[in-house]
């Protein structure tokens, strides 16, 4: 099986074409949920959604977000209200938030919600989040600490950013099977989402670097950044909080311990070498992820590479 670690738009991306190329049944995907936050009441799960929806095929891909041809009358009147509507909650989508609030609070797991939903929308792959308790990403900015949803969506993104750190990864653990997924799996791919907010909260839940490090499966990561910026959103200010280079190398650097090769465009030619000089093979490929030939075109080279 291979094991994908995924967050955000292109990650799930990335995932699209992997399940068209490789097909379905034979993808574990890892995802990240420290963006979860609860609003109106109800617990959303953005990154787990943005991949149920895609493989689904019901997501929108102009918007990267949301149920295609969704409307949003339940949020124009919580706006007459005077509820929050900075995060836009379609109508189909809130359907999906009202089952998992009501099931988390029956006592059903993280994980077991997510395979209810994927099955009820046909999802043939196996969705995992990256574990059942709650972990947060915080943003420490210059006069405040927020949610990262605040962060992104609401504030978009234009905070100086100081500091990013998981509240309560330390205590968390993976979901089950999970880490038995990365010791058998035939590879791993690491999609090309935000390093720090959306693959390092998975790599903070215990046992899951570790298993990375200890998998004899070969560990591959597709770079989400080109000539030292990101496809698109805050990576390369949250890179440069964590006191990372904003590069492609940067990347690699981060994900050294238990990297095998990294994808990279033919514009970051130049540190090939660089990434080479710390172990970590760098392949060159067109990784743009315009249209969905282009997401099967990349996942084919990543099957190939593999």
């Amino acid at each position: 099986m291979l094991v994908v670690l995924t967050g955000g738009t292109g990650g799930a991306k990335l995932v699209q074409g992997l399940s068209l190329e490789a097909g379905p049944d034979d993808l574990c995907i890892v995802c990240n949920t420290a963006d979860d936050f609860v609003l109106h009441g109800l617990y959303i799960s953005p990154d787990l959604d943005t991949i149920t929806y895609t493989l689904a095929g019901v997501g929108d891909a102009t918007r990267g977000w949301g149920v295609k041809g969704d409307t949003f009358a339940v949020l124009e009147w919580l706006g007459k209200y005077g509820a929050e509507t900075w995060f836009k909650l379609g109508d189909r989508d809130l359907a999906t938030h009202l089952t998992r609030s009501r099931l988390l609070r029956e006592g059903w797991r993280l994980s077991q919600v997510t395979e209810r939903l994927c099955r009820a929308l046909g999802v043939e792959a196996t969705l995992l989040p990256m574990t059942d308790d709650r972990v947060e990403t915080r943003i420490v900015t210059s006069d405040s600490e927020i949610s990262f949803q605040e962060y992104f969506v609401k504030n978009r993104w234009a905070d100086k950013v100081k500091k990013v750190y998981f509240a309560g990864a330390e205590k968390s653990q993976p979901v089950p099977g999970l880490l038995e997924s990365i010791r058998d799996a035939r590879a791993v791919v690491v999609c090309p989402s935000n390093p720090v907010t959306s693959v390092s909260p998975i790599l903070a839940v215990p046992g899951i670097r570790a298993a990375l490090t200890g998998t004899k499966a070969s560990v591959m990561a597709v770079s989400p950044i080109i000539q030292g910026a990101p496809f698109s959103g805050p990576a390369h200010k949250l890179m440069a909080a964590m006191g990372w280079e904003v590069s492609t190398y940067g990347v690699a650097k981060a994900y050294s311990d238990f990297l095998d090769v990294i994808l990279i465009g033919a514009e970051d030619r130049e540190l090939k070498a660089r990434i080479e000089e710390i172990g970590i093979r760098a392949a060159i490929a067109p990784i743009h992820m315009n249209s969905l030939d282009d997401k099967k075109r990349l996942a084919r080279q990543v099957l190939d590479l593999l």
